[in-house]
């Protein structure tokens, strides 16, 4: 073939000609959008990146934020109360309430449960006669400590519309100068925004402030190896219709014009870089059931709820003492002094809460037709957990 007859392209027109049939594939790069005019990203690392430009990272108060190790994480101040948990007066409640279920309770719950079975028959719930109710009475201690922290990094963005809070604007402020309404009280949430008078702009890095980027799709070539024929040109011992059996098609990711927007600045050739904080609240749950002497799988108690006997709710709350369980008084001691050691250092700690739950959990022993049978009826919900009912059948599905 005359290769004369083929233009040839220009610096600065990144335009491939449609590839001559015959040719094999890949054809070799344009060499007009080779790298050093357009360069080749990695289009997977171009998310918000920390610090990629040293220079602006002289901020007064977040030097340590260059890259030099510092993991961009602020310790709060130093906190506006004064004593530990340990310090305040313990509530007294001498009049613990221990409720147990009766036997109507007892049989209704396992009457529920056999209705809400396919395979079931209600007989046994209705015609048992209950011979033992054991009590495994027990509780559900938790402690929740409801923490702030805060965290700042170098982020680059594409260049935003309007004027930029560039640090002539102001004194930048350290991160915890900045008024943030907290969420809900004990519900987790993050929150970022920029830190004010910390942006600047500058010429994107990706794409050396041209806007674009070779194409990533066809690596600049403008054409792809056609999948009909996987790139040989024939199907079937025919000429592939799809690519007319050159082996390759048109790049729709690029039009056939070798480059693409670049991901980094959409296009602009600037980017802006800021110091972004991020707030997170998060609700740390420490959580304790006492051992109650039966095979009943503490595990269930996950999907129901108690009686609540006993809740307190301060900025910081102190250990609960009297309680008759003595395993609570000691969970609860050892709670405290594990969150406020845990939290204290690393974040601000905004309030504080402690709970004790009645969990129901009743064996109740009974007979039916002359056969002994138990079950468990647990939670505030008289859930029914038993592994010897005796009237069910096989379902068979033909």
């Amino acid at each position: 073939m005359d290769m004369s007859a083929v233009p040839l392209l220009q610096p600065g027109y990144p335009m491939n000609p449609a590839m001559p049939p015959g040719l094999p594939y890949p054809p070799a790069m344009n060499a007009a959008v080779s790298p050093g005019y357009y360069p080749s990203v990695n289009t997977h690392a171009l998310a918000p990146q920390v610090a990629p430009y040293p220079q602006f990272a002289g901020i007064p108060g977040y030097e340590g934020l260059d890259g030099d190790g510092n993991n961009g994480k602020f310790l709060p101040p130093p906190p506006a109360f004064g004593p530990e948990p340990g310090n305040i007066p313990a509530p007294t409640n001498n009049d613990w309430l221990i409720p147990s279920i009766n036997q109507e309770t007892a049989k209704q719950a396992l009457l529920d449960y056999a209705n809400g079975q396919c395979c079931y028959g209600s007989s046994p719930a209705e015609e048992m006669e209950i011979t033992q109710l054991r009590p495994y009475n027990t509780y559900r201690f938790r402690l929740e400590t409801f923490t702030e922290s805060r965290l700042c990094e170098w982020v680059t963005k594409p260049l935003a519309e309007g004027a930029l809070d560039t640090p002539d604007k102001g004194h930048a402020p350290q991160p915890w100068e900045i008024q943030v309404t907290p969420p809900t009280l004990f519900h987790d949430e993050i929150k970022k925004m920029p830190i004010p008078h910390t942006t600047s702009k500058k010429s994107c890095q990706e794409c050396n402030g041209k806007g674009k980027i070779i194409c990533q799709k066809c690596n600049g070539n403008s054409r792809l190896k056609c999948d009909d024929c996987n790139g040989s040109g024939k199907r079937s011992a025919e000429e592939c219709m799809n690519c007319g059996g050159t082996g390759s098609v048109g790049c729709k990711t690029c039009n056939q014009t070798n480059v693409q927007t670049c991901p980094g600045c959409n296009g602009k050739g600037q980017v802006m870089t800021f110091i972004e904080l991020t707030v997170t609240w998060k609700n740390n749950v420490y959580e304790f059931i006492p051992d109650h002497h039966s095979e009943f799988s503490t595990d269930l108690f996950k999907k129901v709820t108690g009686e609540k006997m006993f809740a307190d709710e301060q900025l910081l709350v102190p250990p609960i003492m009297n309680f008759p369980e003595p395993s609570i008084n000691q969970a609860s001691q050892t709670a405290v002094q594990q969150h406020y050691s845990q939290f204290m250092s690393t974040a601000r700690i905004l309030k504080q809460r402690q709970s004790i739950e009645w969990l129901p959990l009743t064996k109740v022993e009974y007979s039916w037709k002359g056969k002994n049978c138990s079950y468990f009826v647990y939670g505030r919900e008289n859930k029914v957990q038993t592994k010897d009912y005796p009237s069910t059948c096989c379902c068979v599905i033909l």
